[in-house]
């Protein structure tokens, strides 16, 4: 079901691009989704950056809970197993396990500086794996929207192998 940015996403992308206004950017990575499209043209407005989508980076595949409330959607995971599927959907490992294989698809991308715009839930895994944590969701587990986080190569690259790690 397509979401599309609210009136205070499209504020936060152009916050965003404010905030990024002196990087380059080689490409600009997004997902399939249309609020990252739009999070991605927003923020890179006036700037000749190509765009790339990127399937592997999509939200998590919630199934039958696509829809439903963040609660019944918390209430799920909660009881769950990250191996166990969502109904209709994919595992969490599942899902760490595909963004494993899109990050080193962007890592492989030949620029110097590449602007991902995806959902939190990669960017999640991608901080607590690079800060060496046992647990993809923890330490850090709310990351607001439209927030830059920035990863060299080396630290994304050793990120990804972990989270490849967890996700096994």
């Amino acid at each position: 079901m397509p979401v599309p940015l609210t009136a205070a996403g499209e504020e936060q992308a152009r916050r965003l691009g404010q905030q990024l206004a002196g990087a380059g950017f080689g490409v600009c990575v997004h997902t399939r989704f249309e609020r990252t499209r739009r999070t991605a043209e927003l923020a890179l407005a006036g700037r000749d950056v190509p765009f790339l989508e990127e399937p592997g980076l999509d939200d998590v595949k919630i199934g039958e809970l696509e829809g439903a409330t963040r609660e019944d959607f918390r209430l799920w995971k909660a009881s769950h197993a990250r191996d166990k599927r969502f109904p209709g959907g994919e595992s969490l490992d599942e899902a760490a396990r595909r963004y494993v294989a899109a990050l080193r698809r962007v890592l492989a991308l030949p620029f110097d500086s590449v602007l991902v715009v995806c959902h939190e839930l990669p960017i999640r895994y991608a901080l607590n794996a690079a800060g060496g944590s046992d647990d993809l969701d923890h330490p850090l587990h709310d990351i607001p929207n439209a927030t830059p986080y920035l990863f060299d190569g080396p630290v994304l690259a050793a990120a990804v192998d972990r989270i490849e790690q967890l996700a096994d």
